[in-house]
């Protein structure tokens, strides 16, 4: 999910910076840039940044600036006197007017401007380790405060479904009427004397009416639901909760083909739109 997280501290004339920034993602894609002179610690800091993180696209940057202006660049007196002899000879030679933004020619030519190697010892590399951890904390609190609202929106939404669940039950109950005198009716107009066997008639009503019996759903979506509550709060519940939600799917699915009855099919239609939105926020979870 996404996070962002920022850290510094200062050691000696060095300001240390480290800012990290996630996006959602199945996957650990790590983009990581550092100064030259950290190159050697590279691969122990991703080995941080993907144990805390774990999986994300995520982009992290470490930067190293000194505090003492003065050693930060210098400008090399020796080439730009070098550069204007030689701008002034071939001016002379050639007979071309001078320049008048000659400055501006100089400061534009390589070598003029240097920025000094940096020699970092065991005690910088360690404090740019520290800083780092504190970025990466602050952005997993970040996403930690993500995922509790998260967590609430996917809660209410298990819980419209169980609502909508809820009301199925007067329709279910009209429902079995409405399909008997329904049968009734046809029977009536299919045979001639408009008289059938009632006790037959008892019996293959019965058997039909199991078969479009809806209570084992209801309840196995119920038990769904509760695992769901259970699940939702464990380490590492994106998968299970993932599960889960394709079980619920499965519930609503069996429900919506045996209800034959267009109020319980509105109710499973509002029920699949909650699943949906359920399954869409799961990605986001670790």
């Amino acid at each position: 999910m996404t996070g962002y997280g920022k850290a510094e501290q200062i050691y000696l004339t060095k300001r240390i910076v480290v800012e990290i920034k996630t996006l959602n993602s199945k996957q650990l894609d790590l983009s990581l840039k550092l100064p030259q002179e950290l190159r050697p610690q590279e691969l122990d800091y991703r080995n941080e940044i993907a144990n805390i993180l774990q999986r994300g696209k995520i982009d992290v940057s470490i930067s190293v600036t000194d505090t003492n202006v003065e050693q930060n660049t210098h400008i090399e007196k020796e080439v730009i006197a070098s550069y204007l002899k030689q701008i002034k000879e071939i001016s002379e030679e050639y007979n071309i007017p001078a320049s008048a933004d000659l400055a501006m020619l100089l400061f534009k030519m390589p070598g003029i401007f240097v920025t000094p190697e940096q020699e970092y010892d065991e005690n910088f590399i360690e404090k740019v380790k520290e800083t780092l951890v504190e970025a990466l904390r602050i952005t997993d609190e970040f996403r930690r405060q993500e995922g509790e609202t998260l967590k609430i929106d996917l809660l209410k939404r298990k819980n419209l479904i169980l609502e909508y669940l809820g009301e199925v039950t007067p329709f279910e109950t009209n429902r079995h009427d409405n399909i008997k005198n329904k049968l009734i009716k046809n029977l009536t107009e299919l045979t001639q004397s408009g008289k059938y066997d009632e006790n037959r008639f008892e019996q293959e009503l019965i058997f039909y009416l199991e078969k479009l019996d809806i209570t084992e759903e209801k309840v196995r979506l119920e038990k769904h639901c509760s695992y769901f509550d259970e699940t939702i709060d464990e380490e590492g519940a994106g998968k299970k909760l993932g599960f889960i939600s394709q079980e619920m799917g499965r519930e609503i699915n069996t429900l919506g083909s045996k209800a034959n009855d267009a109020d319980i099919q509105r109710l499973v239609v509002k029920m699949k739109d909650e699943l949906e939105k359920i399954k869409e926020q799961l990605f986001n979870i670790l």
